[in-house]
């Protein structure tokens, strides 16, 4: 009967040995298959769809160092420079629509005076609302109000040379109160004395097709041909020769003195420089009909910036 039955020992000798053979098998099934993952649970923090963003790195409260919203109403609008002279005599406002050229053209000064009396370091870069110096330094802006007027045509910007001229500043002539004021001659402007140095010359030999009108044409319009030549009306400087205003073509533009400036506009070609000096019979240019419907000279004479009547200066003919 024992020797079909096993003992207590030899049972659980045998049963080890099956224990360990399966561990066995088991191991080599686990060698021969891919290693299963375990599962992972993601404890990072997710943002919500409705989550906040932060703001830019780059943006910060003034006097803090963590980052913080900026609102745009609490940035302070930029103020063109020079706000301190607006509506000072002898200041500019800038409006749109003008340049460097048109503002010497209108208050009588040579644009490079501007440049060099305002500090600008570019020309072509004027801002409405910045307010510019038009008269010297050393002169007084009571004698020299600035007079804006409407444009012959719509201006253009052109760049213009931001080379500063290096010539001696100008100051404004008054007349001395021992001096008795002439009296008025019909069809004659009252002469100054800053007036009486200028010996006056007519820039052309055609007819007058057109003549002044204080709203509409601010000159002379003198007719001739294609190629006929314009001529300086007295002896000065030119501080303008070129084609930056839109309205008046190849334009050239003399200062005679501190007081008076003549411009000569429409013509065909251009024989003077900027800075150059002119004697009065001069040839400056010949006529032509840039930016005009006809062959003409434009021509004006401007007083403090201001346009006045030609044929009230001119000799008779």
């Amino acid at each position: 009967m024992l020797s079909y039955f096993q003992t207590p020992s030899q049972d659980r000798g045998r049963s080890l040995v099956r224990v360990g053979m399966a561990l066995t098998v088991l191991a080599m099934v686990g060698c021969a298959s891919p290693t299963a993952r375990a599962p992972v649970e993601d404890r990072r923090p997710t943002l919500s769809a409705k989550a906040t963003p932060l703001p830019p790195a780059n943006t910060f409260s003034a006097g803090s160092s963590s980052p913080a919203a900026v609102d745009a109403a609490s940035v302070p609008a930029k103020v063109p420079a020079g706000q301190e002279n607006a509506g000072k005599p002898g200041y500019y406002t800038v409006r749109p629509g003008d340049t460097l050229i048109r503002i010497a053209l209108d208050n009588g000064q040579n644009w490079r005076d501007v440049v060099r009396w305002n500090g600008l370091d570019n020309p072509n870069l004027i801002e409405v609302g910045q307010v510019l110096r038009v008269v010297a330094p050393s002169a007084d802006p009571a004698l020299a109000t600035a007079r804006p007027l409407s444009p012959v045509g719509k201006v253009e910007s052109r760049p213009l040379d931001a080379k500063q001229a290096a010539g001696a500043q100008m100051t404004t002539g008054a007349a001395s109160a021992a001096v008795p004021v002439p009296v008025p001659q019909p069809g004659k402007e009252p002469a100054k004395e800053a007036d009486e140095a200028l010996d006056w010359a007519w820039p052309a030999a055609g007819p007058i097709a057109t003549g002044f009108d204080d709203n509409k044409s601010k000159g002379l319009a003198i007719t001739g041909k294609v190629g006929d030549p314009v001529l300086a009306a007295a002896d000065g400087r030119v501080v303008y020769s070129g084609a930056g205003l839109r309205g008046y073509g190849n334009l050239v533009i003399v200062k005679h003195n501190a007081t008076y400036l003549t411009a000569y506009a429409h013509n065909q070609s251009l024989l003077v420089k900027e800075d150059q000096a002119v004697r009065k019979g001069q040839k400056i240019a010949e006529m032509g009909s840039s930016d005009a419907d006809r062959v003409q000279l434009h021509f004006e004479i401007r007083r403090q910036g201001r346009p006045i009547d030609p044929a009230k200066l001119l000799p008779a003919r």
